[in-house]
């Protein structure tokens, strides 16, 4: 006897393949931002960078009239001519890092929407997958702001000449746990389910 055979619907086809479409495209959408900001952060005369601030006050025009109003910044857009060096390249790393992010997770995941096309989803080579996509996500997530931080502080350092001090590396930790959860469940459950598939067609 052969172990019966598991086909996946018209729609459920129809969906796998709308989504690795629609995977390749962000793929793509991914790597050519990635270009323009790396291109724009290296020819440019000025430098836009991202910047996180803690306990700092600053002036909105949302009084009366347009009146300042004291609020508290927490994020602004830093234009800086002068950006350091280590800050460029940290720019430029973070850009490199998110496209390899992407791309490595993304390849996984069509990778294993084809096995599902071919009717087969718990394998050792999904988990694998699974797997990889989960690490190679927690992976991104954590060294992405590292360095988008290390440019800001690079940025705070030219604007002010270095009296400014507001050095910060900021996490999501709480996103990195959920992340991290999610993979680590995702894994389980196709470890778990390869080795049912492997006992279910021993029996059979």
């Amino acid at each position: 006897m052969t172990a019966p055979e598991r086909t996946l619907s018209s729609g459920d086809r129809f969906a796998l393949m709308f989504m690795m479409i629609a995977g390749a495209g962000l793929a793509v959408g991914a790597i050519v931002s990635a270009v323009v900001r790396i291109v724009d952060v290296l020819t440019a005369d000025s430098v836009e960078v991202l910047a996180e601030f803690v306990g700092t006050p600053a002036l909105a025009p949302i009084g009366v009239d347009g009146a300042g109003v004291t609020v508290a910044l927490e994020t602004a857009v830093l234009t800086v001519a002068d950006l350091p060096v280590a800050s460029l390249w940290s720019i430029v790393i973070q850009q490199v890092l998110m496209v390899a992010t992407v791309v490595i997770v993304l390849t996984c995941l069509l990778l294993l929407s084809r096995s599902v096309l071919r009717d087969r989803v718990f394998s050792r080579t999904n988990t694998r997958l699974v797997t990889t996509a989960g690490l190679t996500a927690l992976l991104g997530a954590a060294a992405y702001p590292f360095f988008g931080n290390m440019a800001a502080n690079g940025a705070f350092a030219a604007l002010s000449d270095g009296t400014f001090d507001n050095v910060l590396m900021s996490v999501d930790v709480s996103s990195l746990l959920m992340l991290g959860f999610i993979a680590a469940l995702a894994s389980t459950v196709f470890t778990v389910g390869a080795r049912l598939q492997r006992e279910t067609e021993g029996l059979v």
